[in-house]
């Protein structure tokens, strides 16, 4: 009977053995046709990190088209590149820097992810989405006030994260990365492969790093094949990590188009970013070429209370926006940038290099969706209360 007890574990350990090898091959196969080839623009061949790879998950060649902006001064011009249209749940820039970075990830034969960010982070969501997408698991860090988990509702973009099943750990609000994340992350990913045997890679805050940059270094050439160097002077959008920042000031150097880049900071300070922008020049080997301070202009005084909170005043700014053309902007990010935006091109019109600004939306609608702008689309006789009951058919629309 013992014989034949440990015949009968032996054939399932070779069994478990020979099914997570099947597992691994459908898994390399599956790698195999996921990776695409990534040829960089030519003036970007000399970079290091140059990825040779990168996965399809973007909608690219999002539009540009005019954007009547309310309080525009007559005498500028101002369109959108949407890029909040990069896909449904995949909307907005953190999916352009994912493309890369997950297929690093792929490369490196990894089967979960590790990233972190505020609860209703953009960057979160993404990284569930496209790891679900994948066939990869997603570990989420959120930082928040909640003490107990039972407190995380299902709004915004937390909906999403809980819809691809991503485990999520909840952390102290004021917790650094460099400090207080990374080093979770890293304990986090010992755990998984202790339990799993699986290796995990680590995305850092808003996917900027070295190989997230490429990015929207990637996306800079398409907006050359869209005419930006003929068709604008300035570009500005949003700067929350850094990422897209660099990028974009980064492909504008080394392409000398001579467009203006303008990065409005919703989070952390001018000197912060600055630095992110010259550790990313060193981290590519343009240190030596350039540095942050000559390439990109950014603007401060536009955070407003703190990163992530807005007052009743620039939420109903968003609200005028989206009542006036159509085109929403969320209350974190593209919210405070436009409202930036505005007001520079009122109060400090020197600062643009020209009269025709291209604005980059950079997605973050889903934060439109955490309840905060109930009271402002509610308030009496404003042009997002204009609800009407009709109850009878016979009767004249009130």
């Amino acid at each position: 009977m013992n014989v034949i007890r440990f015949g009968r574990i032996g054939l399932i350990k070779r069994n478990a053995t020979h099914t997570k090898n099947i597992h691994r091959l459908l898994f390399n196969m599956a790698s195999r046709e996921i990776l695409k080839p990534y040829e960089p623009p030519a003036w970007a061949k000399h970079l290091k990190y140059l990825p040779t790879k990168r996965v399809s998950l973007a909608c690219s060649n999002t539009p540009i088209h005019e954007w009547n902006l309310p309080g525009i001064p007559s005498d500028f011009s101002v369109s959108i590149k949407r890029d909040d249209l990069t896909g449904s749940t995949l909307s907005g820039n953190k999916v352009r820097k994912l493309e890369f970075l997950f297929a690093d990830a792929i490369q490196k034969g990894c089967k979960h992810v590790i990233t972190c960010g505020g609860i209703q982070s953009n960057h979160c969501r993404a990284v569930a989405v496209a790891a679900r997408q994948l066939g990869l698991q997603p570990h989420l860090l959120l930082r928040g006030d909640l003490t107990d988990a039972g407190e995380l509702g299902c709004e915004g973009n937390v909906l999403l994260d809980r819809l691809c099943g991503a485990h999520i750990h909840l952390v102290p609000k004021f917790s650094p990365y460099l400090t207080k994340l990374k080093p979770r992350m890293e304990k986090l990913a010992a755990k998984i492969k202790s339990e799993t045997g699986e290796d995990t890679y680590l995305i850092p805050v808003g996917g900027s790093n070295e190989v997230g940059v490429f990015g929207y270094i990637n996306v800079f050439q398409e907006l050359l094949e869209q005419g930006l160097a003929e068709r604008f002077d300035d570009l500005v959008f949003a700067c929350g990590s850094g990422g897209t920042a660099a990028g974009l000031c980064i492909a504008n150097f080394l392409s000398g188009t001579g467009v203006r880049c303008h990065a409005v900071k919703v989070s952390d300070s001018a000197d912060y970013f600055h630095e992110h922008i010259n550790q990313t020049l060193r981290d590519v080997g343009l240190d030596l070429e350039v540095k942050s301070e000559e390439i990109i202009d950014i603007v401060s005084g536009y955070k407003g209370i703190a990163y992530g909170v807005s007052t009743d005043e620039e939420l109903g700014f968003l609200a005028e926006v989206s009542s006036t053309t159509g085109i929403m902007v969320d209350p974190v990010y593209t919210g405070k940038a436009v409202r930036g935006l505005v007001q520079e091109l009122n109060k400090n019109p020197h600062r643009f290099k020209g009269r025709r600004v291209l604005f980059l939306h950079t997605g973050g609608i889903f934060g439109l969706f955490d309840g905060r702008m109930d009271a402002i689309l509610k308030t009496e006789g404003s042009i997002t209360d204009r609800i009407h009951l009709w109850p009878d058919p016979e009767g004249d629309p009130s």
